[in-house]
């Protein structure tokens, strides 16, 4: 898994059609709010990319990692 080459900037963008502008996971209409959502209320990321497929895995993965990242430099 080579996500860490994927940037935020090639993952996420506003996406003016969808909640007022939510922020979607880049390419499709997902929002990043549902995406995580989904994986908090226990979803696998198996059953999310089945339910997104437009995601795909490395996209999927790369959201995750990026996330993570960002709770642990906020948190630091």
């Amino acid at each position: 898994m080579d996500n860490i080459a994927i940037i935020e900037e090639e993952l996420f963008e506003p996406h003016p059609d969808i909640v007022s502008g939510a922020v979607v996971l880049r390419g499709t209409r997902i929002p990043v709010e549902a995406f995580f959502e989904n994986l908090a209320a226990g979803l696998t990321l198996e059953e999310l990319l089945r339910n997104y497929p437009a995601v795909g895995r490395e996209r999927a993965e790369a959201a995750i990692l990026q996330a993570g990242r960002k709770f642990v430099k906020a948190a630091a």
